[in-house]
């Protein structure tokens, strides 16, 4: 007797030239994502994200941080500017003319048409703020307009409920838990998955754009939660 087929996935349609994404200043109306200059910019961030313990929680959940000085973080931002993956970018607050933080495109699979947004940091001011949603709003409208990515993944320490919550307020979708993923700073991780799709981003864009620019007292969160960075 012949066999049913398997099921298998659907088709895609293959696309002409597939990308990376650029090192060059991506500007907003309320920030601008400028290439790591370590020189430049190590002042300020050091400053940000240092001399306290309400900025040092910054690096709790990071690989990284805090430093021992501006020069010890000048040279891991010396390593940073060199890296084509993750490919880092400094936030620069227009209004205050400041470096409040850092994001990066990394784990890119071109061929995939796929990306993560990771080592996401700001300064304790600029949390809770549309610094934050105008950063991934540049960062998802570079890879799914310009690149034509399929897939855009945002991944955080499980214990770290700021992140997680932000990843959904900013309309991306929770997948589960990677239960002992990895040992950061010699402690367990398990780490949370989260993701969004071609399929879903003009809704977010939509959502974003309109929260950003318009009415800013609406909720941004399409599943109704109002909360996070």
């Amino acid at each position: 007797m012949r066999q049913p087929p398997l099921p298998v996935g659907i088709i895609i349609k293959p696309i002409a030239h597939i990308d990376l994404p650029q090192r060059m200043n991506y500007k907003g109306r309320f920030i601008t994502l400028s290439p790591v200059n370590p020189q430049t910019d190590v002042a300020e961030l050091y400053d940000c994200s240092h001399g306290s313990d309400i900025k040092e929680q910054i690096w709790t959940y990071m690989s990284y941080g805090p430093f021992d000085s501006a020069h010890n973080m000048q040279m891991w931002l010396e390593q940073g500017a060199e890296s084509e993956d993750p490919l880092f970018f400094t936030v620069h607050y227009l209004e205050s003319k400041q470096c409040v933080g850092m994001v990066s495109f990394l784990n890119i699979v071109s061929d995939m048409r796929r990306l993560e947004l990771g080592h996401i940091w700001y300064s304790p001011n600029s949390q809770r703020s549309n610094v934050n949603t105008e950063a991934i709003y540049l960062m998802l409208c570079e890879a799914f307009d310009r690149l034509k990515y399929r897939r855009v993944e945002w991944k955080c320490d499980a214990l770290n409920e700021r992140s997680r919550a932000a990843a959904l307020r900013l309309g991306f979708k929770f997948e589960g838990i990677f239960r002992q993923h990895m040992i950061i700073k010699g402690r367990n991780r398990d780490t949370a998955w989260y993701s969004m799709l071609d399929s879903e981003w003009t809704a977010v864009k939509e959502n974003m754009e309109m929260w950003l620019y318009q009415n800013p007292d609406r909720k941004l969160s399409l599943t109704g939660l109002n909360s996070g960075c």
